[in-house]
C-alpha cells in the first residue's frame, strides 16, 4: 500500500509538470484528488492494516495528497501567469506611434460676439437678463409705445401664432419685463441678448430669424451723454481705439429722442470707400432715450426717472468686424467658413 502511494504520488507530479492548460490540470486534480481517484481506492485497504500499521499509513496519505494539491497549486499560478503574459503580448500598444489627431470644436463666430459683448457691459455694470421667444403682443408692442393699429408695427412683419401670440420681433420684450417686475423702482441696468424673428426673405444682408442684443438703463438723472458715453466705450472696445461715433437723429417708438450710431470707416479710416459707400461711416445700432409712455406702462413715475435704450445685431457687428459678406455664412453650418473662427489652429 505504501507503495502504491509512492507510484501515485510520482505518477501525479509527472503529469501535473506537463500539464498544457487550466482544463487539463484541473482534470488531474479530479482524477486523483477526488472520491473515485486512485489514492481513495488504496485508503479503502486501510481496514486490513494492524492498528499500528495505520496511523502510518493515513500520514502518509495525508502527505501524498497535501504533496499533489501543491503541485497543481504551484502548477495552476505558472499556467495563469503565462496565460496573462500571452493577453498582454497579443493586446500590446506600440505607444511610440504617432497619434490620430483629433478634431476639436471651437465657438461660432456669433458665440463668440456675443459673450465678448456680455463681458464688456458686465464689467461696466450691467445683468445679462433673458425672456420668452413666443411672447404676448402686449410685451413685444403694446408695452413699448406700439397700440394695435399703429403704423411702426408693419416696419416689423412678425409671425402670429393667435392673435394675442406671436414670436418675438426684437428683445425689448424682456425690457418691458425687467422693468414691470421692478415695480417702479430703480436702478434698472440690463443686456437682453437672444433670437428674434421677423417675416423677412432671406437674401445677404436679411434673416428671418437672427439674434440681437439690446442695452437697458433706467434711474434717476439719465441723460443723453450717459448714452453717447457708453456707446463710445463699446465701439471702442469691440472695434478698435482709433474707431470714432457719430450719432444721427432718427425714429423709434419707444425712445424720444431717437438716434442711429454710426462708426468710423476701418477698411478707409473715414475717408470714403465702398465699404461705407463714399460717407466714411457705418450705421452699427440703434438708440434712444426710453419714451415716458414705455416708463408709465411699466410703473416708473417718468418724472423721476429716465433711461437710454440701445439695439444691436450681433451678425451685423460680427460682419463689420471679421469682413464676413453675407448673413448667410453664420446659419450655414460650413465648416469651411467656421474653421477660420478657431482659436486651435
Amino acid at each position: 500500500m505504501q507503495e502504491r502511494l509512492k507510484e501515485l504520488q510520482t505518477e501525479a507530479l509527472e503529469k501535473i509538470s506537463t500539464a498544457a492548460d487550466l482544463k487539463e490540470l484541473n482534470d488531474i486534480r479530479v482524477s486523483y484528488l477526488g472520491k473515485k481517484g486512485p489514492i481513495t481506492e488504496v485508503l479503502k485497504g486501510m481496514g486490513k492494516l494492524s492498528a499500528e500499521e495505520r496511523p502510518k499509513m493515513g500520514a502518509l496519505a495525508n502527505e501524498v495528497r497535501d504533496s499533489i494539491a501543491a503541485g497543481i497549486e504551484e502548477k495552476q499560478k505558472r499556467l495563469e501567469e503565462a496565460a496573462v503574459q500571452e493577453k498582454l503580448a497579443a493586446e500590446k500598444i506600440d505607444v511610440t506611434l504617432p497619434g490620430r489627431p483629433v478634431k476639436t470644436g471651437n465657438h461660432h463666430p456669433l458665440t463668440r460676439i456675443i459673450e465678448e459683448i456680455e463681458d464688456l457691459f458686465i464689467g461696466m455694470g450691467y445683468t445679462v437678463a433673458e425672456g420668452p421667444e413666443v411672447e404676448k403682443d402686449y410685451y413685444n408692442f403694446e408695452a413699448l409705445n406700439l397700440p394695435k393699429g399703429h403704423p411702426a408695427r408693419d416696419m416689423q412683419d412678425s409671425f402670429y401664432i393667435t392673435e394675442e401670440i406671436l414670436l418675438r420681433t426684437h428683445t425689448s420684450p424682456v425690457q418691458a419685463r425687467t422693468m414691470e417686475k421692478h415695480e417702479g423702482k430703480g436702478p434698472v441696468k440690463i443686456i437682453c441678448p437672444g433670437k428674434v424673428y421677423r417675416r423677412d426673405n432671406d437674401d445677404a444682408t436679411h434673416s428671418h430669424q437672427f439674434m440681437q442684443i439690446e442695452g437697458l438703463v433706467v434711474d434717476e438723472n439719465i441723460r443723453m451723454t450717459d448714452l453717447k458715453g457708453t456707446l463710445q466705450v463699446f465701439a471702442k472696445k469691440m472695434f478698435g481705439e482709433d474707431r470714432e461715433i457719430r450719432l444721427r437723429p432718427s425714429f423709434f417708438p419707444f425712445t424720444e429722442p431717437s438716434v442711429e450710431m454710426d462708426i468710423s470707416c476701418k477698411i478707409c479710416g473715414g475717408k470714403g470707400c465702398s465699404v461705407c459707400k463714399g460717407t466714411g461711416w457705418i450705421e452699427i445700432l440703434g438708440a434712444g432715450m426710453v419714451h415716458p409712455n414705455v416708463l408709465e406702462m411699466a410703473g416708473f413715475d417718468s418724472k423721476k426717472y429716465t433711461g437710454f435704450a440701445f439695439g444691436m445685431g450681433p451678425e451685423r457687428i460680427a460682419m463689420l468686424k471679421y469682413g464676413v459678406d453675407d448673413i448667410r455664412h453664420f446659419y450655414t453650418n460650413d465648416v469651411r467658413f467656421l474653421k477660420q473662427f478657431s482659436i486651435h489652429e
